[in-house]
């Protein structure tokens, strides 16, 4: 394959609502881990890279080693549109799922509900958080793909771990609503349901009035005088917590 293949090749993955571009080491890490259909790994850097997987994943060594393609510095850096450091690119089908089917199955752990988030490196990290808790899945609304690769760099590629989907906005759900709003009662271990979906909005806007309408429950995490909120995937750890430490 050219570099221009290549180049388009990654070009086209980026606009390509059924594939996904992991940056770095750990997104690809957990996407072979978690058993993702990955199509291309790219490096400038092959001995640098094994390297690092002999330190990190030295299980995963051998499947990295036979799936590299080396490439240039110069187009490794058009293919990660990155300045910070990368040292492996990837393109993998993503793990689609719908919206509509999770939030209407029947569920023993929360699931994540992130309506209007704005910054995708928090939609990541909330991904990376609800993997680690064991949620049920993750559903975001507005505007941002949570698949984008900046979201994917958050969630260490953690995607793989836990069932995301979008929605243009909430529709038919099963289970309690709980939205997590500053003027909710405190939250306490074992008032987060099991089935329930947990809502948050962004640090700035907050939950829309329309969700606090049909929310059945409004939590409020505490916090100290004049601290007026937290990071949106702090947010979703203590939340998740509070439950996972008393299931």
């Amino acid at each position: 394959m050219t570099d221009l293949d290549l180049a388009e090749k990654f070009d086209a993955a980026r606009k390509d609502r059924q594939l996904a571009v992991l940056e770095g080491f750990h997104p690809l890490k957990h996407g072979l881990r978690f058993h993702a259909d990955i199509l291309d790994v790219v490096t400038d850097d092959v001995e640098e890279l094994l390297a690092l997987s002999r330190r990190l994943a030295p299980d995963l060594t051998g499947a990295i080693e036979t799936s590299i393609t080396v490439v240039s510095q110069d187009l490794f850096r058009r293919l990660s549109r990155d300045s910070r450091k990368t040292e492996v690119l990837a393109i993998a089908h993503r793990r689609i799922v719908s919206a509509d089917v999770v939030l209407k199955k029947r569920r023993n752990a929360p699931l994540v509900l992130l309506e209007e988030p704005s910054h995708l490196g928090n939609v990541g990290a909330a991904i990376r958080v609800a993997a680690s808790a064991g949620a049920s899945a993750v559903v975001t609304t507005g505007t941002h793909d949570p698949w984008h690769a900046e979201a994917i760099r958050g969630s260490a590629g953690l995607h793989y771990a836990v069932p995301v989907a979008h929605s243009s906005s909430l529709g038919a759900y099963r289970g309690p609503l709980v939205a997590f709003h500053p003027g909710g009662d405190p939250l306490r271990f074992g008032s987060v349901p099991q089935d329930a979906i947990l809502a948050f909005g962004s640090e700035r806007r907050g939950l829309s009035d329309e969700l606090l309408e049909k929310a059945d429950h409004c939590i409020g995490i505490p916090m100290e005088p004049n601290v007026s909120s937290m990071n949106l995937a702090s947010a979703v750890a203590v939340a998740l917590y509070a439950w996972r430490l008393v299931r």
